[in-house]
């Protein structure tokens, strides 16, 4: 059974008022448990820069109208299929589609997936989002 501990933290007063803000926007229910969230973000930010295993979300917007760039992000994909574990693809209209990949790896092959994708030329914008496995995170 974990243990919880607590301790006490010392701020300036105007940093402690604009953080019970941010408190009372994201609905969390206290301040533990904001700084928990926190906490663990930091640690999800180091899991990233340390290449350990991880997973993401690769989502791109792109127009199905250049010349060959289908063929292209599908090419791509099966290149590296081994982290990408699932895909949607959605037709925002006639013109533009958005594609969000699930990936899974290590940070540094899910980086480069990444940049390789965004990168296309018709690929209008790009962005991967990280987060974690929950394994190196109580």
């Amino acid at each position: 059974m974990k243990k919880t501990v607590r301790f006490g933290v010392s701020l300036d007063h105007h940093l402690l008022e604009d953080f019970d803000q941010w408190v009372t926007k994201k609905k969390y229910v206290n301040r533990s448990e904001a700084i928990r969230d926190l906490i663990r973000d930091h640690l999800v930010e180091q899991e990233w820069d340390e290449n350990k295993e991880t997973v993401g979300t690769i989502s791109i917007v792109y127009t199905h109208d250049i010349r060959e760039l289908t063929e292209t992000l599908t090419d791509l994909q099966h290149q590296y299929h081994r982290l990408i574990k699932s895909g949607m693809h959605v037709h925002l209209d006639e013109h533009n589609c958005l594609e969000v990949l699930v990936v899974q790896g290590k940070s540094g092959e899910v980086q480069k997936i990444a940049d390789r994708l965004i990168g296309i030329r018709g690929v209008k914008h790009g962005k991967l989002t990280m987060t974690t496995t929950g394994k190196e995170i109580g």
